[in-house]
């Protein structure tokens, strides 16, 4: 089996696998040296990830940590059973540690935002939590991760309260997780085709919107020349520039849906997890037509997959 994973930089290589990224990281110097796993994709893609780590690093590799831009189960969805090949550490920010530790589920999916199928069928999104905390360890935002000390790592919430990226300012290479995205993760289209658009994180499960914009001016003013991100290709240069730079200025207008569950009202949590969730105020004719809309996009996809 031969894993087609893409480079992004020097030292930095990705790997699609279905409709998210994970991506690898070499280290040239540090605590163990050697490389670091970035998010782990969706459950049962550890068989696909270590194809690619032994294609880069040799047989019976294994990373000196991974590090979880944030937990949804479509970044740690395959972290249990690759624990199980690797005993290693695993980095994520202290508020998104309840969701890792079987504390908190996160708050559900807005399948109201609109914008195309996998807004449609997000109703079904697993956002149970799951128990790493064997292997968990905090993310200091100032000492940065022992295993990645060239790289700064940066809290950027709004999709997740503990949502992190990760930046390497020698050549100014950003992974950016889900603070934005290069493709709108809202559509089947572009979820399954990877035609480049850059755009604000998925709608359908973002919870604080106004977090979400700053984080997006955040990144935006590192000026990245390289962005790799959760969902879409890479992007670089004066294109990137460009886009980012008109995402960070026109955020509200471009990216935060005009109707949905957290859009004026965000989810509220802390250490412990989630403390409010606004209530959801959809007709129940709209309800009956997500779900029904949202069953067929689900059939469709699932059919496209196998």
């Amino acid at each position: 089996m031969t894993s087609k994973y893409f480079q992004v930089a020097q030292g930095v290589w990705g790997l699609r696998i279905y409709f998210v990224n994970i991506y690898m990281v070499a280290n040239r110097r540090g605590a163990g040296k050697g490389w670091v796993l970035v998010d782990t994709g969706v459950k049962g893609s550890a068989k696909k990830i270590i194809n690619m780590a032994e294609q880069l690093f040799g047989p019976g590799t294994k990373p000196a940590a991974i590090v979880l831009t944030h937990g949804h189960s479509d970044h740690s969805g395959s972290l249990q059973e690759l624990l199980r090949y690797w005993d290693v550490p695993v980095y994520a920010h202290h508020l998104e540690m309840p969701y890792l530790t079987s504390r908190s589920s996160y708050p559900p999916a807005d399948p109201e935002v609109g914008g195309g199928f996998m807004s449609l069928i997000s109703w079904m999104w697993p956002i149970k939590p799951i128990n790493v905390s064997r292997n968990l360890r905090e993310i200091d935002l100032y000492e940065g991760i022992p295993e990645l000390p060239e790289w700064k790592i940066i809290h950027t919430p709004g999709h997740t309260p503990g949502h992190i990226s990760l930046f390497f300012p020698l050549n100014t290479t950003l992974i950016a997780g889900d603070a934005f995205t290069t493709i709108p993760a809202e559509s089947a289209f572009y979820a399954l085709s990877y035609v480049k658009k850059l755009s604000g994180p998925p709608k359908y499960i973002t919870t604080d919107w106004i977090a979400a914009a700053r984080s997006v001016r955040k990144l935006a003013s590192l000026q990245p020349r390289i962005a790799a991100t959760g969902h879409g290709p890479v992007m670089r240069g004066r294109e990137l520039s460009t886009e980012l730079n008109l995402l960070a200025n026109r955020f509200e207008s471009i990216a935060v849906p005009q109707e949905g569950r957290y859009v004026g009202h965000s989810a509220i949590a802390d250490e412990d997890g989630v403390r409010y969730i606004p209530p959801y105020h959809a007709s129940a004719k709209r309800k009956a037509g997500i779900a029904l809309a949202g069953m067929l996009a689900g059939f469709l996809i699932v059919r496209k997959l196998w």
